[in-house]
């Protein structure tokens, strides 16, 4: 191995770890912060979950496929950025959200709205940026990196 590229194992791991991270991080938000995810949010953490697993779990056990592999990854740690990106979005007022969690709910028989996290309604700021628009920023440029380095030839 030279310095100019890393060898596919290692640049699936290190996405598949990168993407652990962040789910990590969305958990502390929500059992150590106290800030309950709202439906988008587990949107943006299926993909984180799958290429933890895909990137892991390949590095160790399929390192054949390292390199398809690391694809995959890449391309599942893009889906949560897009979501994420569109999240922003809504939050912003720029895009139309789903109405499952962007209005109050009604229980039946009540008036009263039944509780609900809100898509599009920030609730925590980090340099005046919100936790979809920072997954939104890491996830690309997790990916951005992991993809130029599949690409690179030592």
């Amino acid at each position: 191995m030279n310095h100019a590229s890393l060898p596919a194992e290692r640049i699936l791991l290190l996405a598949g770890l990168a993407s652990l991270a962040l789910i990590v991080g969305a958990l502390g938000f929500q059992y150590i912060g106290h800030l309950p995810p709202c439906e988008m949010c587990h949107w943006q953490r299926w993909p984180h979950i799958a290429a933890a697993i895909v990137g892991v779990g390949g590095a160790v056990l399929m390192r054949r496929h390292a390199r398809d592999l690391a694809w995959m990854v890449v391309i599942l740690i893009l889906i949560s950025g897009l979501i994420g990106a569109y999240q922003t979005g809504m939050q912003w007022h720029l895009l139309p959200g789903p109405s499952a969690c962007t209005a109050p709910r009604y229980v039946m028989g009540s008036h009263a709205p039944a509780p609900v996290v809100r898509c599009d309604v920030p609730t925590w700021f980090f340099l005046g940026l919100a936790l979809p628009a920072w997954n939104a920023i890491l996830s690309f440029a997790i990916a951005g990196v992991a993809a130029f380095s599949l690409t690179r030839r030592g």
